[in-house]
């Protein structure tokens, strides 16, 4: 069961946020695509506080394509990611949840979590 409403899904899917990730995947690769998501991180991050709060999420949220959700949306969206609980999110819980948000990403990222495995442990063999 999905904290995220059915319009925040709905919304996602209609801006075609769901289906960006995976080509940015597919052309980016595994450690590419976990760049690029630190990046967006970095665009919606408070500065001051390093992390994504509620207010700098819905000030940044059209460069997501997130603009036409409602704050109830955002504050799922923020539930969804805040897995200690502080009502922030990091950006490791928020690149968690950019994953959970794209559902062919959920199934690729067995074979992305193994190339960045593979290429992070190359010397050893």
């Amino acid at each position: 069961m999905s904290a995220i409403p059915p319009s925040a899904s709905q919304n996602s899917s209609s801006s075609g946020f769901q289906d960006f990730l995976p080509v940015m995947a597919d052309k980016l690769g595994g450690d590419g695509l976990i760049g690029e998501l630190c990046n967006g991180f970095n665009l919606l991050m408070d500065r001051e506080k390093g992390v994504i709060t509620f207010d700098s999420l819905k000030k940044n949220s059209a460069l997501l394509g997130l603009q036409d959700l409602t704050d109830d949306d955002l504050k799922c969206m923020m539930e969804e990611g805040d897995f200690d609980g502080d009502g922030a999110l990091n950006q490791m819980e928020f690149c968690v949840l950019m994953f959970r948000l794209s559902p062919q990403l959920m199934e690729a990222s067995r074979f992305l979590f193994e190339e960045a495995f593979q290429h992070e442990f190359k010397d050893f063999h």
